[in-house]
């Protein structure tokens, strides 16, 4: 886990990590899930089973919760901590295959996360990217949406660079645990039970957004399906990443990315 990325793709050519993706790449698997480190999975995987033409940088997204019991699609994670406007493009244009053939939602709504929805907020790469967006007709650009908007549904696929993402997703599971595991604060003989009460009903009601249900990143633009599971997932979690592989497997996620790109050489667009 402490390798770095190039020292492992050089000098780690039997590890259990690469044996699994060169069995994918050879069509002895139909999807490898790890949860081993996250750069290094990138690294092997882009190396092993190349990218999807068109597709400059894979991008790391999950699912995450909407109040009305939908998902949304947020991309990238961590992956691409620097990105152009045009890997945002590339990014909204995954992300919307996923939503569609993965989620079944007809014609997603693509937002870019933004600290504003003012067409003259943030940098000038996500300015441009938006820019992009807003005229590529394969695509449902809604505009800019904020951080407090990520759980809302208003957007189906929230596009941002991997450093905003990665922020954004971490806060967000830490919040989901700080309330699950709160407790009431008295001096009551009664505390242990309130406590135990308060706790007991905060997972009850917060349990939909439990992280250990959207466990299971994907590896987009690859020639491969490739899931990043978290390293200290338990046997559900784990297994909810293994569903999600299932998923993206039926559905045939790889080759539906690859027309959305050729559709973009084609038209020009």
């Amino acid at each position: 886990m402490d390798d770095k990325p190039a020292y492992a793709l050089r000098h780690l050519p039997d590890s259990s990590m690469r044996i699994a993706l060169e069995l994918l790449q050879a069509g002895e698997a139909q999807a490898c899930v790890s949860a081993g480190n996250t750069g290094a999975l990138m690294g092997m995987a882009r190396h092993v089973l190349k990218r999807v033409h068109g597709v400059e940088r894979p991008a790391l997204t999950t699912s995450i919760p909407t109040v009305a019991g939908g998902k949304s699609v947020l991309l990238d994670l961590g992956a691409n901590v620097n990105c152009t406007p045009e890997h945002l493009h590339q990014f909204a244009l995954m992300g919307s295959v996923v939503a569609e053939y993965v989620h079944g939602i007809p014609r997603p709504r693509v937002a870019l996360l933004n600290i504003g929805v003012e067409q003259n907020k943030g940098n000038d790469e996500v300015r441009e990217a938006a820019a992009r967006l807003a005229v590529d007709s394969r695509l449902n650009y809604t505009g800019f949406i904020e951080g407090d908007a990520l759980f809302a549904g208003q957007a189906d696929v929230i596009v941002c660079d991997g450093f905003v993402g990665n922020i954004a997703l971490k806060t967000a599971e830490g919040m989901v645990r700080l309330l699950s595991q709160s407790g009431a604060q008295t001096r009551s003989p009664y505390a242990n039970w309130l406590q135990w009460l308060l706790r007991r009903y905060m997972r009850r009601r917060l349990s939909h957004l439990n992280p250990d249900q959207y466990n299971g990143a994907s590896l987009l633009g690859l020639r491969g399906i490739v899931i990043k599971s978290h390293g200290r997932a338990e046997i559900c979690a784990f297994f909810n990443a293994i569903e999600q592989a299932i998923a993206e497997v039926d559905r045939c996620l790889p080759v539906q990315i690859a027309q959305r790109f050729e559709s973009h050489t084609i038209t020009g667009a």
